[in-house]
C-alpha cells in the first residue's frame, strides 16, 4: 500500500449531505462529493491487512459479509491514493458492471467486514467506489463495450433489473446476440422505479442502458413474456434463456379492513411517483396533507418515508415488528458480519428533522385497519409485541396485553417485502420451483430443469441485495456461455 499507516493517521470521514430543509423540496440526489484530495486521503486509510475480508462475499448468520461481487477493494483504494484513477476504474469494472448504481444504493456489507472496522472505523469503500466511477464518466473514459466477433448464438434475457442487465452485458461481451425483454416502458427494474430519484438519479440508470444499446444489446419494452409473448416461443427463437424477472410478488397484510381504500403496496407507490417525475403525467399516489402509515421497514420503507415527506405529508409513522437494534454490535453480531445496529437512514433523518422524532415504532404490529363510512382508510389499530420462544425453541411475536391503540392514517403503504417471483412464465416453461416458489436452479450453476433455460437474481435466490443480483447475473452469463460454447472466458 502507498500509505501503510494511513488508517492510523486519518479518521474516517464522509462528505456532507445536502441539508434536510433544502433536499426535501426536490428529488435531486442528496449526497455530495469530496474533493480529489479528500478522496485520496480516505483511500489511504485502506490498510495492508493481508487478508481483506471486504471482498470475501460470504454469507454469515443469514447476511452478506463482504462484497458479493468480490470487488478488488484494496487494489482500487490504493490506486485512488496514488491518483491513478484510470487504473482504478479498470480494476473496479473487472468485477462490477454497474458501480455507479452500487456506489449509490448498496448497503455496503464490504464496510461491515473491513478489517479496520474490527477495532475502529471502516474504510469509506462505498463512497470511494462512487468517486471512481463518477470521475470515469466525467473524464469520458466509459465507452460501449462492443464485442469484436459475434458467435451467431442468440440469448433472451427476461427482466431488466440488475441481474438481467449484468447477464446481458456479459453475454454481449462474449459475442452473443442478446435481447432483453422488459414489460415496463423503461429498463432497470427496481433501480428505475423502485428506488427514488433522490437516492439514484434515473439519468444515471439510463446512461448505462444507452451504453448497452450502443454496444449492440437489444431491448424490447412493454413486452411481458408469458402474456404478450408466448414462453413456448423462447427456445424456438433463441439458443438460451436467462430468467431474471425478480421477486415481484409482494407480501400482503391479512387483517380486518385490508379492503379499505388508499392502501397500496410500496412498489406501486414508488413506481407511480417516479413515472410522474419522469413523464409529468400527474398520475401518482399523493401523500400530501395525509397521515401516512408505512407497515414494514428496510430500505423500501425508508424510501416511502422520504417520498411522503417530499409530497408534504401531515405525519409519517413506520411500523417495525422487530426490536430496535443496539447502538453498537452485540455479542451475537460480531465482526465480520454485517453490523445490525441502530442508525438513521436518510428518510428517518428527514422525518426527525421535520417532525421531531424517528418515525419508526419498534416491536409494533397491526391488528386491523379502520375505515370511514365511505370505505376510506381512517386509522390503523396497532399493538406492542414481545418475542418469545415456544416449547420447540422457535421465536415468535406475541401481543402485549392492553397495548392496543389507534393511530390516524389516510394512506397506508405495505413495505413487508416480497414472497417470490410471479409464476405465469415459470409454469408456462415447465421450470421447477423450490419450496419458496423461486425458479429452481443450483447455486453457481444457474441451470433449471429445462435445457437451455437458466435463472438468476431474485427470481432464483429470493429477495436480496443489488450486489447479489449483479453477482448472479454475471454467474448465469458464464454458465450460459459455457453451455453454448463449451467453455467460457467470462
Amino acid at each position: 500500500m502507498g500509505k501503510p499507516t494511513g488508517f492510523m493517521e486519518f479518521n474516517r470521514k464522509l462528505p456532507q449531505d445536502r441539508s434536510v430543509n433544502e433536499r426535501v423540496k426536490d428529488y435531486d440526489e442528496f449526497h455530495l462529493q469530496f474533493s480529489e484530495e479528500e478522496i485520496k486521503t480516505q483511500g489511504a486509510r485502506c490498510m495492508d491487512c493481508g487478508v481483506p475480508f471486504c471482498h470475501s462475499g460470504m454469507l454469515l448468520n443469514g447476511g452478506a459479509a463482504g462484497c458479493p461481487l468480490n470487488n478488488l477493494i484494496p487494489e482500487w483504494n490504493d490506486l485512488i491514493f496514488k491518483g491513478l484513477w484510470r487504473e482504478a476504474i479498470s480494476r473496479l469494472h473487472k468485477t462490477n458492471n454497474f458501480p455507479e448504481w452500487t456506489g449509490r444504493v448498496c448497503p455496503a456489507p464490504c464496510e461491515g467486514s473491513c478489517v479496520i472496522g474490527a477495532n475502529g472505523s471502516s474504510t469509506t469503500i462505498k463512497n470511494n467506489e462512487k468517486a471512481i466511477i463518477d470521475r470515469a464518466f466525467a473524464e469520458g473514459w466509459i465507452h460501449p463495450d462492443s464485442p469484436t466477433v459475434r458467435t451467431g448464438k442468440k440469448v433472451a434475457v427476461i427482466g431488466s433489473g440488475p441481474a438481467g442487465l449484468a447477464a446481458a452485458v456479459q453475454l454481449n461481451k462474449a459475442g452473443h446476440s442478446v435481447t432483453v425483454f422488459e414489460r415496463s416502458d423503461r429498463a432497470g427494474g427496481l433501480l428505475m422505479y423502485g428506488i427514488p430519484n433522490m437516492k439514484l438519479d434515473k439519468k444515471i440508470v439510463q446512461r448505462r442502458i444507452d451504453l448497452m444499446q450502443e454496444a449492440g444489446i437489444e431491448f424490447k419494452f412493454g413486452v411481458e413474456v408469458g402474456t404478450d409473448y408466448e414462453g413456448s416461443k423462447l427456445l424456438k427463437e433463441f439458443n438460451a434463456v436467462v430468467l431474471a424477472g425478480g421477486a415481484t410478488k409482494p407480501r400482503d397484510l391479512a387483517v380486518e379492513g385490508r379492503d379499505a381504500k388508499d392502501i397500496f403496496f410500496v412498489v406501486e407507490f414508488l413506481t407511480k411517483n417516479t413515472k410522474n417525475l419522469l413523464d409529468g403525467n400527474g398520475e401518482f399516489i399523493s401523500a400530501a396533507g395525509k397521515d401516512v402509515v408505512i407497515i414494514g421497514g428496510g430500505d423500501t420503507g425508508t424510501d416511502c418515508v422520504g417520498t411522503s415527506i417530499r409530497h408534504g405529508c401531515k405525519s409519517v409513522v413506520q411500523l417495525e415488528i422487530m426490536a430496535k437494534p443496539p447502538e453498537h454490535r452485540s455479542e451475537s453480531n460480531p465482526w465480520p458480519e454485517y453490523p445490525r445496529v441502530y442508525f438513521l437512514d436518510y428518510g428517518q433523518e428527514e422525518a426527525k428533522e421535520i417532525f421531531g422524532a424517528d418515525p419508526r415504532q419498534y416491536l409494533t404490529s397491526t391488528k386491523r385497519i379502520i375505515k370511514d363510512e365511505n370505505g376510506n382508510v381512517s386509522g390503523v389499530e396497532i399493538y406492542s409485541v414481545e418475542w418469545k420462544k415456544d416449547t420447540n425453541g422457535r421465536v415468535s411475536p406475541s401481543e402485549v396485553p392492553n397495548s392496543a391503540k389507534v393511530i390516524p392514517a389516510q394512506l397506508v403503504l405495505l413495505a413487508m417485502g416480497f414472497l417470490s417471483p410471479e409464476h405465469t412464465l415459470i409454469d408456462q416453461l415447465g421450470v421447477e420451483k423450490d419450496q419458496r416458489g423461486n425458479a429452481k436452479a443450483a447455486e453457481g450453476k444457474y441451470a433449471t430443469n429445462v435445457k437451455g433455460i437458466f435463472a438468476a437474481g431474485d427470481m432464483r435466490r429470493g429477495q436480496s441485495l443489488v450486489v447479489w443480483a449483479i453477482n448472479e447475473g454475471r454467474g448465469a452469463a458464464r454458465a450460459v456461455d459455457e453451455y453454448l460454447m463449451g467453455e467460457s472466458q467470462l
